[in-house]
């Protein structure tokens, strides 16, 4: 039965989280990088607890040292916590022992492989002593206590490395495993490990399995002995191999099998089968591909393609798999993935399952689905069963909150039972008796007809009744195939250089310098968003670029095959998806794999110039439409009889509590109590502001409620932004509310519209410091201008008719905006 881990922490008590945060706190202003930090906490963990042990052996059990002694005992852990030593000595000490203990010959091969090619990778004495304190607080243990400790510290991994490996959601990884069922007799191999998530995965589920009161308490000792070796992992990153070590160990594995290997490119260990194999394997392919040896059954260099075959041909005859796959492995139309669809298909493929595009966020919002794979019960079955989940307990943003919406265990049950069947010899066209009838998550389609399609594509939607055929079966190629794609090649300083030539940076302005680079006809795509979002330009003459801004040009081959425009919106279509695909932590940026990944379609040349001229029909109302609503301001013609006074006269003045630390405190959120944030006010441009987060009774101690009706003004980042709060709330410290004192000499919504058009005196007036910001104290001085109260409410009246027919425009924005999405649609099969 699955089981899910909804959330890492909440099997953590508050002492060991709090110890291994404070631990990546200190490393955080010397250690950037969360993979940096998480090896820097293993290595001195398992440093620690060597030390533990023969602290052990020699109090508790009358025992010797056998770790640290000889030449190696000057070493010891509480060596470094001598008074004597001053905080440059003990630096030294503790860097010379990392990078000399794999060396230690009185330790286990398992300690030897962990502090591998170890270092201090800084030289600051606070640093490392503070860092020691925290580590020292953790005591030696083979519980699950810190099995659990040391996962939720690989929790925080979650940036995709330059191999395309990132974290696998842990519900994620138990669904998987829960749909292959490892047994405890059966050999289970992660060939891309990573932190041996799915190893563990598996282990937990066989020990669940075998529970009685204690977990794993049915299994016999001759049972556990055979748990021990039969979970194998590989990687090929040394660092990656090291923190399986440490997880593995930390879960009772007294020698962990995991390898350092080249799953692609080495022979070694070519003829090793498995019963069981997991994997969520890099889907990234270097540049310049991978070369791999002649033994795989699919010829390629892409890393996916390669993995995934690898895996099904290192299967044993009964073997079974789960394999986390990307969007290209189902779809792409290129020889190499057709050929492995097709070997799937025949030898060993039972199930396709479709997950939602952002399940991997914030690691990656990259489109994935899981094969299933039986080499036996494939030969039993006709069809190949395709599950689509919309939901997996989490809303599908960038902090992934948990929700009751979950299709994963219906579709864990669906497939339990469709196997059964297929175990028993029972091979039906349909689903019937195992889903209701109109039930969408299920679709059995023949393998014959998966055969039959020119793409051999692993999608349901392909085969449904009311898909046009014509449509779903044009050519689907990467960017990369058929496009050059290079970066521009100049600074963004140049943008300060007056000129004639055209100068594409990844911001929307376009500069005029005296330069260019390029004379062609070419797409531009903003290599990074530091306006806010990325931008596709299509342009045609002399024109020079930004060093992070990518310029696409049709391939000589293809040029006659596909036209421009017909690129361009499909690239506009994906500029959502390239957001997830985004890395940085400040400033997001698109790397030329991502890029060079995206799918596009390519029906005929006559078809593509028929869409673009409409498309473009489409795109002038939207370009008029838009014009509309970019421009418009609201004005207020301003008469010299009119009062004028200062702000603090007619209005209170209250900055909003909530201080900046228990802002990130999960405890304070989730109440009745709404909560406005400085974003909240700038989405409202100077409407009525809605919420996105609220305050429980914990969150309200530290904040404060307050009754409408406020102006309110943001004073710090987007200073001046305005909206009208018409209901309780809290709001942050980043956020005045104005409430007028005198509604009869003062109407609020009058002041909203006002003090919008007071936003660009208060950028001017803002202090010049690291972030601009203005005071309650600039605001009381600040003078407004006070019609009779009739005429504010004439002004009033005026402007929300002139807000209405932009917001007019602005709803047409949006339903033109979805034709073109349908008609881009209608291409891909997807409406």
């Amino acid at each position: 039965m699955l089981r899910y881990a909804r959330n890492d922490d909440n099997m953590l008590d508050n002492i060991t989280k709090k110890n291994i945060d404070d631990c990546r706190d200190v490393l955080v202003g010397k250690v950037p990088d969360p993979k940096s930090q998480i090896e820097q906490i293993t290595l001195a963990l398992i440093y620690k607890f060597m030390d533990d042990m023969d602290k052990e052996a020699v109090e508790k059990f009358g025992g010797k040292a056998k770790f640290f002694t000889g030449e190696y005992e000057r070493y010891g852990w509480r060596k470094l916590f001598d008074p004597s030593l001053s905080g440059a000595d003990m630096l030294v000490l503790y860097s010379e022992a990392l990078e000399k203990l794999n060396t230690n010959p009185n330790i286990p091969e398992l300690f030897r492989n962990i502090f591998k090619n170890a270092y201090l990778p800084y030289r600051d004495p606070g640093t490392l002593k503070l860092f020691l304190k925290y580590i020292n607080e953790f005591e030696y243990s083979h519980s699950e206590k810190l099995g659990d400790a040391f996962e939720y510290l690989l929790s925080v991994m979650g940036s995709q490395g330059d191999a395309g490996q990132f974290r696998t959601p842990r519900h994620i990884i138990d669904f998987v495993t829960a749909c292959v069922n490892p047994q405890k007799n059966e050999t289970v191999l992660d060939p891309a490990c990573g932190t041996a998530g799915f190893l563990l995965s598996a282990y937990k589920h066989i020990l669940n399995e075998h529970t009685d009161k204690r977990q794993g308490d049915k299994l016999k000792p001759e049972d556990r002995k055979k748990l021990a070796t039969n979970f194998v992992g590989y990687d090929i990153s040394p660092d990656m191999v090291r923190l399986s070590l440490a997880n593995m160990y930390l879960h009772g594995f007294a020698t962990p099998n995991i390898l350092e290997y080249d799953t692609l490119s080495s022979e070694d260990r070519w003829n090793e089968t498995y019963d069981v194999i997991l994997a969520n394997p890099p889907f990234m392919t270097p540049k310049g591909g991978i070369r791999p040896h002649k033994k795989f059954g699919v010829q390629a260099n892409k890393a996916e393609v390669l993995f995934t075959d690898y895996i099904a041909e290192h299967l044993n005859p009964n073997g079974r798999a789960g394999i986390v796959v990307p969007n290209g492995i189902v779809a792409t139309s290129q020889t190499a993935y057709k050929e492995l669809r097709k070997h799937l298909i025949t030898d060993s493929l039972i199930a396709v399952i479709s997950l939602p595009a952002g399940c991997f966020n914030p690691y990656s919002g990259v489109k994935t689905s899981v094969l299933i794979l039986d080499k036996r019960l494939a030969k039993k079955g006709k069809h190949v069963l395709f599950l689509k989940i919309e939901n997996d307990g989490f809303d599908l943003g960038a902090q992934r909150r948990e929700h009751d919406k979950n299709d994963l265990p219906e579709a864990l049950r669906i497939l339990h039972a469709y196997k059964a069947r297929l175990k028993e010899g029972i091979e039906e066209d349909s689903l019937a008796g195992i889903v209701d009838e109109g039930f969408k998550l299920a679709t059995l389609v023949e393998k014959g007809t998966i055969l039959a399609n020119k793409d051999v594509v692993l999608n349901a939607d392909r085969y449904s009744n009311n898909l046009d055929i014509k449509t779903s079966n044009y050519e689907r190629v990467t960017l990369g195939e058929i496009c050059d794609i290079s970066t521009g090649k100049l600074n963004s300083n140049a943008s300060s250089i007056d000129g004639k030539y055209p100068f594409f940076t990844c911001s929307k302005e376009v500069f005029k310098i005296n330069e260019y680079a390029y004379d062609c006809e070419a797409l531009l795509l903003a290599g990074n968003n530091a306006a806010g979002v990325y931008d596709v330009k299509h342009y045609l003459g002399k024109f020079n670029a930004y060093q992070r801004t990518y310029i696409i040009t049709i391939k000589n081959n293809f040029i006659d095959r596909i036209i421009y425009s017909f690129i361009k919106y499909q690239l506009e279509g994906e500029l959502k998806n390239l957001q997830k695909l985004s890395k940085g932590a400040q400033t997001k940026y698109l790397t030329l794999g991502v890029v060079q990944d995206v799918e596009i379609i390519m029906p005929p040349i006559e078809l593509q110039e028929q869409i673009v001229a409409e498309i473009e029909g489409y795109q002038k109302v939207i370009d008029g439409a838009k014009m509309v609503v970019n421009n418009y301001k609201p004005t207020i013609s301003v008469k010299p009889e009119w009062e004028v006074v200062e702000l603090g006269e007619v209005c209170e003045i209250k900055r909003g509590r909530f201080s900046h630390r228990p802002r990130n405190e999960p405890r304070f959120f989730n109440g009745k109590y709404p909560f406005i944030q400085t974003g909240d006010v700038v989405k409202a441009n100077g409407g009525i502001v809605s919420y996105t987060q609220t305050l429980n009774e914990d969150g309200l101690s530290v904040s404060k409620l307050f009754k409408p009706t406020i102006v309110l003004v943001t004073i710090a980042a987007n200073i001046g932004d305005i909206a009208i709060l018409n209901y309780e709330a809290c709001f942050t410290d980043s956020v005045v509310g104005l409430r007028c004192l005198d509604e009869s000499k003062v109407n609020p919504l009058f002041l909203g519209l006002l003090m919008q058009t007071k936003q660009e005196y208060l950028n001017h007036v803002a202090p010049q410091v690291a972030q601009k910001n203005i005071t309650v104290e600039i605001l009381k001085e600040l003078r407004i201008e006070v019609p009779p109260i009739q005429e504010q409410v004439f002004i009033v009246k005026a402007i929300e008719e002139e807000m209405e027919i932009v917001e007019a425009n602005k709803r047409l924005i949006g339903i033109f905006e979805e034709k073109v999405r349908k008609k881009i649609g209608e291409v891909w099969g997807s409406n």
